[in-house]
């Protein structure tokens, strides 16, 4: 009787849910439509975090903002920019960014890729003939490609101290510099060495394939497209009541630090932003996510930034990462194209980078399976500014109760559940209704999966609902039966085939 009722049970679900609305989802990634109440409700405890944080470490000044939905939800600023005229920082002031620079420099090599103009895995020698007969470390070492210098892998040694003070450089020092050959700590493609020397090169080749210089192209190419007109390369362009000064803290005393000059190392960390302009770039990246059939406005291909943003160098595990909240998950990080990758033990993946000179520290950071992002940019020596962004978006995160997005069934994927649905728990004719791959039945056994789904189902109790699909992509997925006693958790894989066929099953108890 058992097994009867669970089936009549779960054909009336089926009709049940074959005559509902389609499920509303949210652009881009939110079904609770209360998450920016939940965000808001957080920003007091985001503020001591920050300030508390900024004192602490002797921060002239903070400026930091919380980008949702693709627009900058939240900003506020902290402290003097001018600890000699006592001016405080505001939405104008201009912070030098440094390093988070160098996306931007990847970009631009991106789009001139998806013009034709060049292809990543060129020597960069082709543009940079100085680059060409460099005393590699061994005879059978590659030609050092636009990859590897976007990538920090073409075997240059980590040059932060030296590179910081290089900014103002011309390009004829530059090349001064290749002609009478440069120091490798590595053959290129061997090891991840972060390289301000690389991205000053990759400023370089934008010049020679566009005829533009790297500020020029970026400007008129990436900038202005995005409406960020409050943005910088030389610091004496920026109106003097909003320019940053950056500062030491020595000897309990803050010590003004220079302001470089624009120059050819400005590929690498020299742009000057405020924090509205620099949102604005923010929220073009998490736009980039999930893929999508909706118009694709530029100035930048989606694809092409979802590309940058994957892990294509790895570079370190950490075992033993602790969050603020002292629990403990393993994270790994790799570096993309310009920007920082990271994954936690709870799947959470973190894209950014981070940005460092003196006087000077900034980091920005999106979750893009949340759709949020953070910002902070302080006017100190190296400000570490990294912990505290992750601090805030976990707490963002725990404190709202915000969820990863919830990507939508592809069509095909729904229909196989509704299919599997129907036959479950007896598996009756299923050998003939052609939803299975031919592997299908010489893998799993009709009196075998009969025997496994009638034993959970009796387990389980009175079939309640159920849930809705959840997809791992668009050709995996799973979801719950409720029942009674407890759930029953069935999953499936299609295969490559037109139309997707299914080719794994699997079904199991789960806790209510």
């Amino acid at each position: 009787m058992r097994l009867l009722f669970c089936t009549v049970s779960l054909l009336f679900l089926f009709t049940t849910i074959n005559a509902q609305k389609p499920v509303t989802y949210y652009p881009p990634y939110f079904a609770d439509t209360n998450h920016l109440a939940k965000i808001k409700a957080v920003l007091p405890l985001i503020d001591k975090l920050y300030t508390e944080y900024a004192k602490e470490n002797h921060f002239p000044s903070i400026a930091y903002g919380i980008v949702v939905d693709g627009k900058l939800i939240y900003s506020n600023y902290e402290g003097l920019i001018n600890i000699e005229t006592n001016s405080k920082a505001d939405k104008q002031s201009a912070y030098r960014i440094a390093s988070m620079t160098k996306s931007f420099t990847a970009m631009a090599i991106l789009k001139l890729r998806d013009e034709g103009k060049l292809q990543l895995d060129d020597a960069a020698g082709k543009y940079i003939p100085e680059l060409n007969n460099q005393p590699y470390t061994t005879k059978d070492a590659p030609p050092i490609t636009i990859r590897h210098l976007l990538t920090h892998m073409a075997g240059f040694p980590e040059d932060n101290p030296w590179g910081d003070r290089q900014l103002a450089r011309t390009d004829d020092e530059l090349l001064q510099l290749l002609n009478k050959k440069l120091s490798f700590s590595n053959n290129a493609g061997v090891a991840y060495e972060y390289s301000n020397l690389g991205f000053t090169l990759l400023g370089y080749i934008i010049k020679k394939v566009s005829g533009l210089t790297y500020e020029t192209y970026i400007s008129k190419y990436i900038l202005q497209p995005l409406g960020m007109t409050h943005t910088y390369w030389e610091y004496s362009k920026v109106p003097t009541n909003n320019l940053v000064h950056g500062y030491r803290w020595l000897n309990n005393n803050y010590v003004d630090q220079p302001l470089l000059h624009d120059g050819a190392y400005g590929a690498m960390g020299g742009m000057i932003t405020t924090i509205e302009d620099f949102a604005k770039y923010v929220a073009l990246h998490l736009a980039a996510w999930p893929p999508s059939n909706e118009p694709d406005n530029g100035p930048v291909k989606r694809s092409s930034i979802r590309e940058m943003h994957h892990a294509w160098n790895f570079n370190t595990l950490n075992a033993g990462f602790k969050y603020a909240t002292g629990r403990s998950t393993p994270l790994a990080t790799a570096y993309g194209y310009g920007l920082r990758w990271s994954k936690d033990g709870e799947g959470r993946v973190s894209i950014g980078h981070t940005g460092g000179l003196p006087g000077f520290g900034s980091n920005w950071s999106i979750l893009p399976d949340y759709g949020i992002g953070v910002l902070l940019f302080a006017n100190a020596t190296y400000a570490s500014t990294a912990y505290i962004n992750t601090q805030v978006l976990d707490t963002l995160i725990a404190t709202a109760h915000l969820q990863p997005r919830q990507l939508k069934p592809s069509s095909v994927l729904e229909k196989r559940k509704q299919q599997l649905l129907a036959l479950l728990p007896d598996w009756k004719n299923a050998n003939t209704t052609n939803i299975f791959a031919d592997n299908f039945f010489l893998d799993y056994f009709t009196d075998a999966l009969q025997k496994e789904a009638v034993a959970i189902f009796n387990k389980a109790g009175k079939m309640i609902r159920v849930k809705e699909l959840i997809p791992e992509n668009n050709l995996r997925g799973s979801f719950i039966i409720e029942c009674s006693n407890s759930n029953i958790e069935v999953s499936f894989t299609l295969t490559p085939e037109n139309p997707a066929l299914i080719q794994e099953y699997h079904i199991k108890l789960v806790n209510k």
